[in-house]
């Protein structure tokens, strides 16, 4: 009950993250790559503060997680320029949960055929949820390329043996990458708006800084192929999300693939002895 319990309060951090994206760069408050700067930076201030005063350093990080990290984050916040909180969501956790599964298959790790059909049934859903979406090929190929870095960053996560000092040191690593981008493309900071500043810090210091950390930490007793389809339940977070606060519609498509990839995710995760009712 204590892994459900903190592995649903990462997924909620996750979908916050895609509605504070959303409000910030979808409405014009501030451009997608100051938006990824801001929350990068304000995610390695609060953690290297944090494993600063614990006093254990900040060892950890890889390259991977780094490289991922740093190609999630660009990629999210260009995507929001175009998609919807769910719509994006989807896209971007359909192709983490391909990421995870094929690092799973190529660990080694067991997935019995009943994880695979909860997958497929919560893809099913996720395809109902989003299925009128227009082609914004931009957003999508920029929210594949952000659920390919993340999935790479959830995969060099397993490892870790200090899940705060891993998520700080990839944090301030990814700072080089990011400052490269930021000098190819070029920052605007004068648009930049003021709430728009303080959803980038939200989301970089709250739901991304500690939210990953804490994902680091339960990472290892779920292994890949859970992982990736717990994750599955992150566009329908979501969406409600950005209906109740942007106001984006939802409507009996929600209702169905919410019951599709809610059964999904509870087909894959529980225990074979749970399904069967002798445990």
């Amino acid at each position: 009950m204590r892994l459900f319990l903190l592995t649903a309060l990462v997924m909620v951090a996750f979908a916050a993250n895609s509605v504070l994206n959303r409000l910030a760069v979808g409405a014009g408050e501030i451009g997608a790559v100051e938006f990824a700067l801001i929350r990068l930076l304000a995610g390695a201030v609060v953690l290297l503060a944090l494993v600063a005063i614990r006093g254990r350093g900040w060892r950890g990080a890889t390259i991977a997680g780094v490289a991922g990290l740093a190609v999630y984050l660009f990629g999210f916040s260009l995507a929001y320029g175009h998609l919807d909180a769910g719509t994006g969501a989807l896209i971007l956790f359909g192709v983490v949960q391909m990421t995870m599964f094929g690092g799973a298959l190529l660990s080694g790790e067991a997935v019995p055929m009943r994880r695979w059909a909860g997958a497929g049934l919560a893809l099913a859903g996720l395809a109902v949820l989003v299925a009128p979406a227009g082609g914004a090929w931009t957003g999508f190929a920029a929210m594949a390329a952000a659920g390919l870095g993340w999935g790479i960053y959830s995969l060099a996560g397993r490892g870790a043996r200090d899940a705060l000092a891993a998520t700080a040191g990839n944090f301030a690593l990814a700072l080089i990458p990011a400052a490269g981008v930021a000098l190819a493309v070029g920052v605007e900071f004068e648009a930049v708006t003021a709430w728009g500043v303080v959803l980038a810090v939200l989301s970089g210091a709250v739901t991304s800084g500690l939210g990953y950390a804490l994902w680091y930490a339960v990472l290892p007793a779920l292994g890949a192929a859970r992982a990736g389809v717990a994750q599955l339940t992150v566009p329908l977070i979501a969406a409600a999300g950005g209906a109740v606060l942007i106001g984006e519609g939802v409507g009996w498509r929600f209702a169905l693939a919410a019951a599709l990839v809610l059964g999904g995710v509870l087909l894959a995760s529980l225990p074979r002895a749970a399904l069967k009712g002798d445990g």
